[in-house]
């Protein structure tokens, strides 16, 4: 524990009349102690709030919203400490620091700046915050969401899972049913979200900025919304050509209909989904990724990951990666494994179900890669807020989860349950019906980010739920070409505050991920099972944390300042370009294999526990990694049907 009041009071040295090199040796001491209390103070604050967030998250026997909004509150009151502050600006004058001492103590001036409240106003506000947010969530978690099928009955659904329906269904009903769902999440939700916008900016206000998203943007990223608008309206610009050539494509191709909300997914789709299904089996996904992860040599560090990987009643309907212990070099204790909290919202025996439980492990795997490989001297290097960049964080994730799209990938991966490899039949398919139509995906992330920095510059006379509705839907016209199939009110990110206006970061990853992407193609020729990429990865990306800049890090690995160029290359590409190149890539994967097999033994150094719940299914400290797969598919065969 800290060595000084949990007030936050300054603790006053007492030091010795010494000659001066055993004084400078006592005073050094005293800092290695200082930091050594604090990092181990931060995590146990960090922890609790962490544990409490997964069992709410996944509504765990014995959760409290409470218990989250008590332990939040902690977190934010110790991180808000304003004398500690005053503390760590006074060592940082000393001229005997180390480089090491000095960039630590940096980082806690930094990440105390990002929430320092000195206002009893301001503090009182954001406690109320935490309680309307957990209470919402709350809400949202036991909102009886479904559809109506084809014999008129309601059928309970999660927002995953009507998603899914409309990419799926061959009945339109059925589809607009689930369209109809995830509408009424908005409804569900504005009245509640209207007053917590509103006070969230009135307390970014109350500390200078202009706005929340400008307070969370600039904590985040080092830089105002000012300076990231730009950047993302600049590709709104270069993207508006490819989207309404895209639009005018598809509704030639499958007619007019095809642009409505509930159809445009199955009109892309079709049933490409279906024919594809059974080269990505649900139950041998974890097996998959961690085969893929191991041939990229990508480790762990020593972690310890939870994936609790299936749907369920109550359980929060995102995909996500926690971390309720970071990672760290202890001056005391050594090295401190990562502990990762991980989830997605797959239901086996649904079509498409693999394929989306396989990409979410490539990406929040990726995540906990991240973050378990973060090797500096304090936990505040290695945890997912403020001042991590959020774009920082997604730019591992989704250049890893972006193999799944390459036939070098597919040609190594995706194969059925007697082992045959997807046919090159389907991949060219897939090329052809989906290429001309991925700016699809760039326009539906750019829209939230727009979505909330206009919420949240509208005058607070002017914000009621009729005004956010009717917003979201103009944005959604104006960014996207047509109405969305994901309503921006069912997004689920901005109604916590953990990932309200932080949707950007995913634009800014993505246009990251294709200038990644282009480097390493340039350099080794291949990305996957490609050892030398997670070498770099590790040595590049991850090892610093949050003490270097986002857009200092990818100059660094790319030798390019970050831009939008790659990935607008990526969009307009030809397609018989991309065929040739992608059959030449495929026809070599399925020659040479994966680089480990299905029952070959990996060592990720860590360990997994899946999780269904309370229910533990395996462990792979019992027998390894792909015994605790093999233990998971069996799970799968007895509790769900096919």
């Amino acid at each position: 524990m800290l060595r000084f009041p949990s007030s936050g009071a300054l603790r006053f040295f007492r030091i010795k009349t010494l000659p001066l090199r055993p004084a400078k040796r006592t005073m050094a001491t005293e800092v290695t102690a200082f930091i050594e209390d604090f990092n181990q103070a931060y995590e146990q604050k960090h922890k609790a709030f962490e544990d409490n967030f997964w069992s709410t998250k996944m509504n765990l026997k014995g959760c409290s919203a409470d218990e989250l909004t008590r332990t939040k509150n902690e977190l934010d009151r110790f991180l808000g400490d304003a004398q500690m502050l005053a503390k760590v600006q006074l060592l940082l004058q000393r001229v005997d620091l180390s480089a090491e001492q000095r960039k630590t103590l940096a980082i806690f001036e930094r990440t105390f700046k990002c929430y320092i409240i000195t206002d009893e106003k301001g503090v009182a506000m954001r406690e109320e915050l935490n309680r309307l947010e957990a209470k919402l969530a709350e809400g949202r978690r036991a909102m009886k969401l479904g559809y109506t099928n084809k014999d008129g009955q309601f059928v309970e659904a999660s927002s995953v899972q009507l998603r899914s329906i409309m990419r799926t269904s061959e009945d339109e009903a059925v589809r607009k049913s689930c369209y109809e769902g995830m509408r009424s999440i908005g409804n569900f939700v504005a009245a509640q979200f209207i007053e917590i916008t509103k006070l969230r900016n009135k307390l970014a206000r109350s500390v200078g900025f202009e706005c929340y998203y400008d307070m969370k943007v600039t904590a985040a990223e080092g830089f105002g919304k000012q300076i990231l608008f730009p950047m993302l309206e600049k590709l709104v610009d270069r993207s508006k050509s490819i989207r309404d050539k895209a639009l005018k494509t598809l509704a030639a191709e499958k007619g007019e209909d095809a642009l409505k909300p509930w159809n445009m997914g199955y009109a892309l789709a079709g049933d490409l989904s279906a024919l594809q299904d059974p080269y990505f089996p649900f139950e041998n996904a974890v097996n998959a990724w961690a085969r893929s992860f191991a041939a990229l040599n990508i480790k762990y560090s020593g972690a310890t990951m939870r994936l609790d990987l299936c749907d369920r009643a109550g359980k929060y309907s995102n995909g996500f990666c926690h971390w309720p212990q970071p990672a760290w070099q202890s001056s005391s204790r050594g090295w401190i494994p990562s502990e990762a909290n991980f989830t997605s919202l797959a239901t086996p025996g649904q079509v498409g179900s693999g394929h989306t439980a396989l990409v979410t492990l490539m990406h929040e795997g990726g995540h906990a890669a991240h973050f378990a490989n973060v090797h500096q001297p304090s936990p505040l290097f290695s945890q997912e807020r403020a001042p991590t960049s959020i774009p920082y964080a997604e730019n591992q994730s989704m250049f890893l989860d972006s193999l799944v799209g390459d036939a070098a990938w597919i040609g190594r991966y995706a194969m059925n349950k007697n082992g045959e490899v997807m046919p090159w039949e389907l991949i060219e398919r897939e090329i052809r019906q989906l290429h001309p139509y991925k700016v699809f995906a760039l326009t539906s992330m750019l829209a939230v980010p727009i979505f909330e920095r206009r919420l949240y510059d509208m005058a607070e006379d002017k914000l009621t739920v009729e005004a956010m509705l009717k917003l979201a839907d103009e944005v959604e016209l104006e960014v996207q070409g047509v109405m969305s199939s994901r309503p921006l009110l069912s997004v689920p990110h901005p109604l916590t505050d953990e990932s309200a206006a932080y949707y950007h970061g995913y634009v800014l990853a993505d246009m990251a991920v294709y200038q990644t992407r282009k480097h390493f193609l340039q350099k080794y020729g291949y990305l996957v099972d490609n050892p030398k990429i997670g070498e770099d990865l590790k040595n590049i990306y991850w090892t610093p944390g949050n003490s270097r800049m986002f857009l200092d890090l990818v100059k660094e690995m790319t030798g390019e300042e970050l831009s939008g160029d790659a990935y607008i290359e990526m969009l307009e590409q030809d397609v018989e370009e991309l065929v040739t190149k992608e059959r030449a890539a495929y026809q070599e994967a399925v020659t040479k294999g994966p680089k480990y097999s299905a029952g070959d033994a990996v060592d990720l150094e860590m360990r997994v526990l899946l999780v269904h719940g309370d229910e533990v299914i395996s462990d792979s400290n019992e027998g390894g990694i792909t015994a605790a797969c093999q233990q998971f598919s069996k799970w799968i065969g007895a509790n769900f049907s096919k």
